[in-house]
């Protein structure tokens, strides 16, 4: 049977490109989870015969896959045990510019990011660095992308600061046989680093000045009103359906009180008591009219406070994440509220309150929520972290014995691994089982921080990486790319690494990453050089995503808490990635002269 040919390309190769063009597709435009977009394509591509079953599922069994995995637990140690609030308490300080308190910033969160998820540390900092910069007179819009910024140039300082870095290390060690060193990448990432906060600081002013989201909801009588029910009033006795105080015009009831008894959430067949208090949030003339119509008075003390402490319930500030099922709906609509027994109080966009009951409001990406939520409750429970991110974490962990501990478990395991001693999955599972034995955290937290759909991508990523190799797409592209640039090694390496960096505002890091390196590889073989240069500088540019709060986990992080808009990153993010392209491209050749393939 003749074989299909199109475009130069057989059938494996046209199956290839449109499931990664489907699925990319899928991410972009869609509300699906992207573990299972990636576990979908790796089906494609294992049912259609282009990738055999040992290659479908070896990103299962990959070992920066494992790596990552392991990982997690030793970064549940860390977080149990109190080492980053430790650090974070004592490396902010009271700098007295701009220029410092960028400095004092960025740095230490490069640090942390070079060691642990950035997305864990940014997720540690929102929080403090929001307290802070009141305390500076600064706006935390002016500091929150300066954090998540630097988290993503600090992961690239090691190999396991990010996933695009183990995964890229990893297809190098399968094709090479050799091992990159746990601190490859340390030299050409401070440089890139130090370029990133000079450049931060330099272009200052393209950083917005924005309200923080919850400044809106500082005064809780701007838009709830407390009432009581007179002892004589004539709806005593109905339920708040049938007495018209339940669905009202230009609000909702967001609390009652039947003395000592506070019903969560308060359903319409409530009964109305006399000295019953009614709380609502909405609009105040609105509010004020239906008070007047249903004969009640202002309450006598105020029991809700958004800085009352001793209430059963809490109230917490949350953002609307991208790709969230809640977008394009009301609270009233998706059922959230009796899902995850809390009250939606107030929306804001933009750092302004909207002026209309909160539950009719129709929610967009970056809507900062207030909710009343029970004391104890899951904020990364799998009905929740799809639709909204929490701003801050109450987990505050105690700092003890257990601290120095954790840390002297993950010093040891970076130095074993960087002189060479020991293999860098071996001294992840060693680290793990020393956090557990030292009780640096127990079973049931070191599960609960290991990420099952970070690893799916991780997997899944690796499996596309092998597919666009096996199938020529990469050596037609890197020809192709040849053939545009020329023979230059140092024009080539610059072309790839650029569309790395653009292609990563859009995808995951890892995918690029994973897709890159068979591209990256081919090119530098058919160039006639060693590819380890070539490939650490795709590590650097598949991890620079400056432009788009789409662009990594730790922007969309910021993304709510700064109040930002999503033209904020793009005026100080293209010329950011410019800047470390450059940056990038220099150092790599500095350090890693190009080297004759033998």
């Amino acid at each position: 049977m003749e074989e299909f040919i199109f475009l130069g390309f057989g059938l494996d190769a046209w199956i290839t490109i449109v499931t990664v063009l489907g699925m990319f597709s899928i991410l972009l435009f869609t509300k699906w989870r992207s573990d299972i977009v990636f576990l979908g394509a790796i089906g494609i591509l294992y049912v259609t015969g282009v990738l055999d079953a040992k290659e479908a599922f070896s990103g299962f069994s990959g070992t920066s896959v494992v790596t990552v995995g392991v990982l997690f637990v030793v970064v549940a140690g860390l977080m149990h045990t109190g080492v980053l609030h430790y650090m974070v308490r004592y490396l902010l300080g009271q700098p007295n510019s701009y220029a410092k308190a960028v400095t004092r910033l960025m740095l230490p969160v490069a640090f942390l990011s070079s060691f642990l998820s950035n997305t864990t540390v940014v997720a540690l900092f929102v929080k403090i660095v929001k307290m802070w910069a009141k305390k500076l007179g600064v706006s935390p819009s002016k500091l929150l992308i300066p954090l998540s910024y630097a988290s993503g140039m600090g992961g690239v300082c090691t190999l396991i600061g990010t996933p695009p870095n183990l995964i890229i290390s990893g297809l190098y060690e399968e094709n090479t046989g050799h091992a990159m060193n746990i601190l490859a990448t340390t030299i050409p990432g401070l440089f890139c680093l130090a370029i990133g906060v000079l450049s931060i600081i330099a272009m200052r002013k393209l950083l917005p000045d924005r309200k923080a989201p919850e400044s809106a909801f500082e005064s809780t009588g701007e838009y709830t009103v407390e009432l009581q029910v007179p002892s004589d009033n004539p709806f005593i006795g109905q339920t708040l359906g049938e007495a018209g105080l339940y669905h009202i015009k230009g609000g909702s009831l967001i609390k009652m009180y039947h003395f000592d008894d506070t019903p969560l959430p308060v359903t319409e067949d409530e009964p109305l008591m006399g000295g019953d208090h009614l709380i609502y949030a909405g609009q105040i003339d609105e509010l004020y009219e239906m008070t007047v119509k249903h004969q009640l008075v202002s309450a006598d003390h105020h029991a809700f406070s958004i800085n009352e402490k001793d209430m059963e319930d809490q109230v917490r500030t949350a953002y609307v994440t991208f790709g969230s099922s809640l977008i394009g709906s009301t609270i009233a609509d998706s059922g959230f509220e009796k899902k995850n027994n809390m009250v939606l109080v107030a929306v804001s966009r933009l750092s302004e309150r909207i002026k209309e009951a909160p539950r009719d409001v129709v929610l967009q990406a970056g809507d900062t929520l207030l909710l009343v939520c029970p004391k104890h409750f899951d904020p990364d429970s799998s009905t929740l972290k799809d639709k909204i991110q929490f701003f801050d974490s109450d987990d505050v962990p105690n700092i003890g014995y257990g601290t120095l501990i954790s840390t002297a478990i993950m010093i040891a395991m970076v130095v074993v691994s960087a002189l060479g001693i020991m293999p860098l999955l071996q001294c992840a599972f060693l680290a793990a089982a020393a956090m557990l034995i030292c009780r640096c955290c127990n079973m049931e937290q070191a599960m609960r921080a290991v990420n099952w759909e970070i690893l799916m991508v991780f997997a899944g990523s690796a499996v596309l990486g092998l597919a666009i190799q096996k199938t020529g797409i990469a050596e037609w592209m890197a020809n192709g790319i040849l053939n545009v640039c020329g023979t230059n090694p140092f024009v080539v390496m610059t072309a790839i690494c650029f569309v790395g960096t653009f292609i990563t505002e859009f995808i995951s890091n890892t995918a690029a990453g994973a897709m890159f390196f068979p591209i990256m590889y081919q090119a530098a073989e058919k160039l006639g050089y060693e590819p380890y240069p070539f490939l650490i500088a795709l590590m650097i540019s598949v991890s620079s995503s400056f432009a788009t709060p789409i662009g990594s986990p730790t922007h969309m992080l910021v993304y709510g808490p700064g109040g930002y808009r999503f033209s904020d990153f793009m005026r100080i993010g293209l010329l950011m990635n410019f800047i470390i392209l450059a940056a990038n491209i220099f150092i790599v050749n500095l350090v890693y002269p190009l080297t004759p393939l033998q």
